[in-house]
């Protein structure tokens, strides 16, 4: 190992060191779902964004807001109804009749931290709002633009369960998403610590043990984690397996409409580097990229009718892709 990736390697573990706390201090707050929350600080190293898909109760909009506690930054939440307007969550110009001047009032998507609950409740042209917020990092407000705070962290959350009155994320906005998280139930014994925990009146605040510009250092460092080029021609393999996979001798032509977009490649290479600095390392290993690709790649996959006609689902798609590309 020569000189520069053991001096990263060396920088990388006092990053980890100073996001171990963060980890901690939201698992005094969340039961258990210790790999939900990695995948959340992975995510927000990264500078990405997550779509969170659980059933109701499991505590997501806490997790989130233990999150942003626990960061020392600002947090809003959007509750996305069918009758939201785009003005609700980017904001809009008030006419103020004794200086007869138009001022702006910022909405909440204003915040560092951003919870759009049950995103798949409001029409598409709210979901735009808040999507072009995400890519573009800046609100437009009848002809003025104004940039977004850093970092600037969005969790986007949907209920896999109900589906009346809802309006799926269409498949180029869902790319905008840097992971898609499945979070499920606890465990037995974890429902009994929650059970201690919020049934006796015991009531835990999480206090802030990271600052908003540690996290900022932390992103900008993150480019800097070495990939060597057969990690990234492992990357482009995997994403090419879900356009071509016969190429890779897989029987998935009839399954895959459309395969990966260039994000995956971009999000699997961030994510992997976030995964390695968060395990002290300075570079990155195939195990790196394993352990994020079904999150980058789950709602990046389109399947065909006889994928669901067949019981196939992209987690089993991926799954077959990991175990056929070679690994480096």
């Amino acid at each position: 190992m020569n000189e520069e990736i053991l001096a990263l390697t060396k920088e990388a573990k006092q990053y980890a060191d100073l996001l171990t706390p963060l980890r901690d201090e939201i698992s005094r707050i969340i039961v258990g779902q210790h790999d939900i929350v990695d995948r959340l600080v992975i995510s927000l190293v990264a500078d990405g964004h997550v779509l969170l898909e659980g059933v109701p109760g499991i505590a997501k909009t806490l997790l989130i807001k233990t999150l942003a506690q626990a960061i020392d930054a600002s947090f809003s939440r959007i509750q996305f109804t069918p009758d939201l307007l785009p003005a609700d969550i980017t904001g809009t110009k008030i006419f103020n009749q004794q200086s007869s001047s138009f001022s702006t009032v910022k909405g909440p998507i204003f915040s560092q931290f951003v919870l759009a609950d049950e995103i798949n409740r409001a029409p598409p042209k709210v979901q735009s709002a808040l999507l072009e917020a995400m890519q573009e990092r800046q609100v437009t407000i009848q002809g003025e633009t104004f940039k977004l705070p850093t970092p600037f962290f969005v969790l986007a959350t949907e209920n896999p369960i109900e589906h009346e009155g809802t309006y799926p994320l269409p498949e180029a906005q869902m790319d905008r998403f840097m992971f898609k998280i499945i979070m499920g139930y606890p465990s037995r014994t974890e429902e009994v610590t929650i059970l201690d925990r919020f049934t006796e009146g015991v009531k835990i605040i999480p206090k802030a043990v990271i600052t908003a510009d540690t996290i900022l250092s932390i992103q900008q460092f993150l480019t800097r984690v070495y990939a060597d080029v057969e990690i990234k021609n492992y990357v482009t393999s995997l994403v090419d397996a879900t356009r071509s996979p016969g190429r890779y001798g897989l029987q998935l032509s009839d399954y895959i409409a459309y395969g990966a977009s260039p994000r995956a490649t971009i999000f699997l290479v961030l994510g992997a580097k976030a995964h390695a600095l968060l395990r002290g390392r300075g570079y990155v290993v195939p195990e790196d990229v394993r352990a994020i690709a079904a999150e980058v790649l789950r709602h990046r996959i389109i399947l065909t009718y006889q994928a669901e006609a067949d019981g196939i689902t992209t987690d089993s798609v991926i799954t077959q892709i990991l175990k056929s590309v070679p690994v480096p």
